[in-house]
């Protein structure tokens, strides 16, 4: 297992902290919303080219070998007996081998990962709620999780089709994402199923949402503003208008077993990457992550306030 990342916010000796504190939905746009358009921050050269198929070998192999091998073993069998101990030991395999991407990102790629806002204890059940800016904002929520040990326990929102994917489709079955169809008569009880399933305490859970749905383009983003206007929301530039229902769902079925809600803003400096970006470390040379911990008493119980409140 990869030598985590320490417990400081700034991961590189000297970095400096940045606060995104009021920026509001400008935030991601320090960073990338010209990014698009600019050089790539490292040359891929025909070294990072080979480095990084070494690396995706690697990673993929091992969690083929982990799946097919170890899984039943693992995940399966201990269910017939405590599902608490399942998810335990399951966790612990996961989270030894996700921890080889935040290796990847920040001690091969040298991508420096910089933390601002609020400081997180190490709390064990959490939601996480986040922007959506690209295919690649998850994977660095992992880079948080790991500094609190929790990287095993990351369970996210995700697109029902992803079941279908070779290899990933098993692994995100093992691994307890919740998949949802985005149809609500459809997705309603499925989210009850899943977070009634996890109200034991003992089970340390970070749910991970991200309320825009999926990743932002300007055309999703107009399309958005449209269908808001006639609602009376207001004007986003760099977000997605938020699917609010199955965020407070998930929240309101959760909070009783919930210690804080962790809001995310993430901002790439200067572009946006693609996984391919990552696999390669020609980008970003920067990810900065702002924190707003909300503690679970603080949040309205009502969801009609909980989605203006929160959710914008």
């Amino acid at each position: 297992m990869p030598t985590p990342p320490g417990d400081a916010y700034a991961s590189k000796p000297g970095a400096e902290s940045l606060s995104l504190d009021d920026l509001g939905d400008q935030a991601p746009a320090m960073y990338s919303s010209q990014g698009d358009k600019l050089h790539l921050h490292r040359p891929l050269t025909l070294f990072r080219r080979v480095r990084g198929l070494v690396c995706l070998a690697i990673l993929l192999l091992t969690a083929f070998v982990a799946l097919v091998l170890l899984s039943p073993v693992v995940h399966f069998l201990p269910r017939f007996f405590s599902v608490h101990y399942s998810r335990l030991w399951t966790s612990y395999f996961i989270g030894n081998w996700l921890s080889m991407w935040p290796y990847l990102f920040e001690e091969v790629n040298e991508t420096k990962v910089i933390f601002a806002g609020d400081k997180v204890p190490k709390e064990n059940r959490v939601m996480v709620m986040c922007n959506h800016r690209t295919e690649v904002d998850w994977m660095y929520i992992w880079n948080l999780a790991i500094r609190k040990g929790k990287i095993g326990y990351c369970k996210y929102a995700v697109k029902n089709s992803v079941k279908n994917l070779p290899l990933f489709g098993w692994a995100f079955y093992v691994f307890e994402f919740l998949m949802l169809h985005r149809k609500w008569e459809v997705d309603a009880p499925v989210i009850k199923t899943y977070i009634d399933s996890f109200q034991d305490k003992r089970d340390p859970l970070w749910l991970v949402v991200f309320p825009e749905g999926t990743d932002f383009s300007e055309a999703k983003r107009d399309t958005g503003n449209a269908i808001g206007r006639e609602k009376g929301y207001p004007e986003l530039v760099n977000v997605l208008q938020p699917r609010t229902r199955g965020f407070v769902t998930c929240l309101s079925q959760s909070r009783c077993s919930l210690d804080a809600v962790y809001d995310l803003t993430i901002g790439y400096k200067k572009r946006c990457p693609l996984f391919i970006n990552n696999v390669f470390g020609t980008d970003p040379s920067e990810v900065h992550i702002h924190i707003r911990r909300i503690p679970i008493s603080e949040i309205p119980q009502s969801e009609d306030v909980l989605q203006d409140d929160v959710a914008f």
